[in-house]
């Protein structure tokens, strides 16, 4: 089906994500699964071809432009390439906002430039080993000392926690807040700031090449000039940004479903039992048809979400509808693509396995999915 929402330019820079996945990316796959994290070269080449901060002032490097149709063109290029665990997505479709809106003119003059050039890698601490979706209740506390905040606490779940030169970590800057979420603000941690420190890197049932971290901080003096937002705020600042992130993940959904399709395509074609492609016998032929029809789907729904979160119109409600949906579709989809493979989908040389690892975890970050549908059933008035 004919997707309507691009224009020319997208097409170009696609075309540019599509080649620096293929070439930069994908014959690294197999050494960044093994090894759990990627060259920091990758990201360097990213920055070069502007792939990394088109949100960010052109006097930082980057092109002003907020548009989520570039977003989408590079997570489904990620997918459809077949490449491994590159974080683009946290830099893009998470931490855009945070860096582009809320941080000060002296703040984007010392991070934006490496921030779009990949020389800077970004992630943020959120989820701790007691609060994962309960936000307000993190328990990393940051203690106002003079000119500085020290910071204490760890996180956990942390996606580029290994590689990220610059963490945004939520933290707890006044205790006594009438309301836990009330006094929650954001401070950016530094790698080399004494007391900072990574912990394992987490051994995971998918995206082995996705480096994922616990962070660990013991009296980080951190100076107040790394406070982005406003101290005490930071709860409605992750409000505000998290359904670009939920969204992003919807993106994803699609992409990946959509490669597990093609793949489940070409290997029944090739494939043959009792002397037949096994496409042709009607059970797999009617399962690939309604999965076709249900990416379309997907597709035109996430679409719709795209364009309405660039007029300004999405909702968290939506975001979250639209993470909840396809991430389920896409489980459900992967699932019986592997099936459809045999007992070779269950081996690991084929990438429809390593696709069925990595779709898991959609379902579990960015918000768990029975966090979604209680965001949603909420919106609703319940």
């Amino acid at each position: 089906m004919r997707r309507d929402i691009f224009e020319p330019e997208h097409d170009e820079f696609r075309a540019t994500a599509r080649s620096y996945f293929e070439t930069v990316c994908v014959p690294h796959a197999d050494e960044w699964e093994e090894r759990g994290y990627v060259d920091r070269e990758a990201w360097l080449e990213a920055g070069k071809l502007g792939l990394l901060g088109w949100e960010m002032p052109e006097e930082y490097g980057g092109a002003g432009m907020k548009d989520f149709r570039l977003n989408a063109i590079v997570d489904e290029e990620y997918w459809l390439t077949g490449t491994v665990g590159i974080g683009l997505g946290v830099q893009n479709d998470i931490l855009a906002g945070y860096f582009a809106e809320l941080t000060t003119e002296e703040q984007k003059k010392r991070w934006l430039p490496g921030y779009v050039a990949g020389e800077l890698i970004t992630a943020i601490a959120m989820s701790e080993p007691g609060a994962g979706s309960d936000l307000a209740n993190i328990k990393t506390s940051a203690r106002r000392d003079g000119s500085d905040y020290i910071v204490n606490g760890s996180k956990t779940f942390i996606s580029n926690g290994l590689l990220a030169d610059l963490v945004v970590v939520v933290c707890r800057t006044d205790p006594d807040a009438d309301k836990p979420h009330k006094g929650i603000s954001l401070l950016v941690v530094e790698t080399g700031m004494e007391g900072f420190s990574r912990g394992r890197k987490l051994d995971k049932i998918g995206q082995k090449s996705a480096d994922t971290a616990e962070l660990i901080f013991e009296d980080v003096r951190v100076p107040a000039e790394n406070l982005i937002g406003e101290e005490n705020r930071g709860f409605y600042h992750l409000m505000r940004n998290l359904p670009a992130e939920r969204l992003g993940i919807a993106v994803h959904a699609v992409a990946s479903a959509r490669r597990a399709v093609e793949l489940s395509v070409q290997y029944a074609r090739d494939r043959k039992a009792f002397g037949q492609p096994i496409g042709t016998f009607q059970t797999n032929r009617h399962a690939l048809a309604a999965m076709q029809t249900e990416v379309d789907v997907m597709q035109s729904h996430v679409d719709k979400c795209i364009m309405a979160v660039n007029a300004g119109e999405l909702t968290a409600d939506e975001a979250a509808g639209a993470k909840w949906w396809a991430t389920e579709t896409q489980w459900r989809i992967i699932d019986r693509c592997l099936q459809l493979h045999g007992g070779y989908g269950y081996v690991n040389e084929y990438e429809i396995a390593r696709l069925w690892r990595d779709a898991r975890v959609q379902r579990i970050y960015g918000g768990t999915n029975e966090i979604m549908l209680d965001i949603i059933g909420k919106g609703m008035g319940f």
